[in-house]
């Protein structure tokens, strides 16, 4: 009976160090680690309301300091919904909330809000048309629940150094 119990014992703690190992690896089999997609910026209600507060407000930073993932691609990387993710693309990198898109499938595409947390990764290149590209190019998102995402203050010195 003792030898039963040790062989249990012996066996719930190989399976507990397993799952904790597979848990803290962050599931690699089953899930991204980064994921590539479209870029897409753009205006939102939610963002016109809040500007109207001021864009040091704590409603215009909840309304563009954010991006909208399919509910496919959210799970692709193992987030849940309000998670910190940073996006990275050839111009830059910004940290924001991720949110499930709530209006239909944009599998394969992210949208953020026009605002400076979107500028941080738009190219300031305007290939002679006097517009910088905003829209249509590949990002990479992936989780970053420990890094915060910057106010507007954070994120201007960040930029600009002042």
């Amino acid at each position: 009976m003792a030898v039963k119990s040790v062989y249990l014992l012996f066996l719930l703690i190989i399976l507990k160090y397993n799952w904790a190992n597979c848990y803290c690896s962050g599931w690699k089999a089953m899930v991204e680690q980064k994921l590539r997609v479209t870029l897409i910026t753009g205006r939102t209600i939610d963002q016109g309301v809040a500007k109207e507060l001021g864009k040091g407000s704590q409603e215009y930073f909840d309304s563009v300091a954010i991006c909208f993932l399919d509910p496919s691609d959210i799970k692709k990387l193992g987030l849940k919904n309000g998670v910190n993710v940073q996006i990275t693309s050839p111009y830059g990198s910004v940290v924001v909330k991720a949110k499930k898109y709530p209006y239909g499938a944009i599998s394969g595409m992210v949208f953020m809000p026009c605002g400076l947390w979107a500028n941080a990764i738009c190219s300031d290149e305007t290939d002679s048309i006097g517009m910088p590209t905003f829209r249509g190019f590949t990002v990479e998102v992936e989780p970053a629940p420990d890094k915060p995402v910057l106010t507007l203050d954070e994120l201007l010195k960040q930029q600009f150094g002042k």
